[in-house]
């Protein structure tokens, strides 16, 4: 299965990769909202193939309740 982030698979990533993912969610550091839903497309398939690496960043994946 190929993911974005071009080209490279779910089995390609390493943690440091999967740390600066989370680190960029985590700061909202986009120039462009789609690029943070891209990654957070990315974080939310390796939650499900390569759960290990994801354990410390679920958080970043719990949706927020509009409390309006």
């Amino acid at each position: 299965m190929v993911t974005t982030s071009k080209t490279r698979t779910l089995e390609d990533w390493t943690p440091e990769q999967v740390a600066e993912l989370a680190r960029r969610l985590e700061n909202d550091d986009y120039e462009r909202a789609f690029d943070a839903l891209q990654d957070w497309q990315i974080l939310k398939a390796l939650q499900y193939r390569r759960p290990e690496l994801v354990d410390a960043y679920v958080y970043l994946l719990e949706i927020e309740e509009d409390e309006s």
